[in-house]
């Protein structure tokens, strides 16, 4: 059975596994995007380095059975990349980017399943500060305390809602604060790859610009589509999501 079909009975399991049958029910069900053409704002040439090597080791993901699921190497990478669109939109600071950016290609590395894994940032923002040398160094990055702490911070909150914030969650947001929210919403743009439509992209649950994060949904429709097509098609991870962004001119960077 499909992702859909299962979704529809409630009956998905742990860990999940796009299908061809699931794209097609994701390209039937295209929002219409003419009211909020796609826009992909051009990257600089920092950012696009990142996004050369947001596909990260196998061997940091907790569950090898993830990497390659719902929430794996695919959701990631597009994550990273939607965070660094955010990032240019909403005049970010290039360290501050990078940090963005490299958060958003590890928040879900601790995830053990495909369901509601509680604690599963609480547990990568552990695994990073633990690693920070190791994680930095493998986007030619060099790691400092304030650093790790603001990726950490974005990391641990990233799947707790805002409405669940203890008096220590909103101290903590208010360290890092745009990094936590652009984190947030680029992992909430990637949910067109999700089999249920009520779980698709919700403004509601995010705290930018709602013409920003509009802006950019048709973007994060078509990186879906583009990136699980060509996985199915039998890429790899890593080059199904870099040729869905072909357009952003990363393969001058890989050559």
């Amino acid at each position: 059975m499909s992702l859909v079909e299962l979704a529809a009975l409630k009956r998905l399991p742990r860990h999940q596994y796009t299908d061809r049958a699931t794209v097609r029910w994701i390209v039937a069900n295209r929002p219409d995007f003419t009211d909020r053409p796609a826009l992909r704002p051009p990257l600089r040439p920092a950012s696009l380095r990142l996004l050369a090597r947001s596909a990260v080791p196998a061997g940091w993901w907790a569950e090898a059975r993830t990497a390659e699921s719902l929430h794996g190497t695919r959701h990631a990478m597009r994550t990273a990349a939607l965070a660094a669109m955010l990032a240019e939109r909403t005049g970010l600071g290039e360290d501050e980017t990078a940090d963005l950016v490299l958060a958003a290609a590890v928040h879900d590395c601790r995830r053990l399943h495909d369901q509601d894994d509680r604690g599963h940032g609480r547990r990568a923002a552990a695994w990073l500060t633990e690693r920070a040398d190791q994680v930095w160094a493998h986007f030619h990055l060099t790691a400092a305390p304030h650093r790790v702490v603001r990726a950490a911070t974005a990391i641990r909150l990233h799947d707790v809602p805002y409405s669940a914030f203890t008096s220590g969650d909103t101290a903590d947001h208010a360290r890092a604060a745009r990094v936590c929210d652009l984190l947030k919403a680029a992992d909430a743009l990637d949910r067109y790859r999700l089999p249920k439509l009520s779980w698709w992209p919700d403004p509601a649950h995010v705290r930018i610009r709602p013409d920003v994060f509009d802006r950019l949904r048709a973007t994060a429709f078509d990186l879906v589509v583009r990136s699980e097509t060509a996985r199915l098609a039998g890429c790899d991870s890593g080059h199904a999501v870099l040729r869905a962004l072909e357009p952003l001119d990363l393969r001058e960077l890989l050559a």
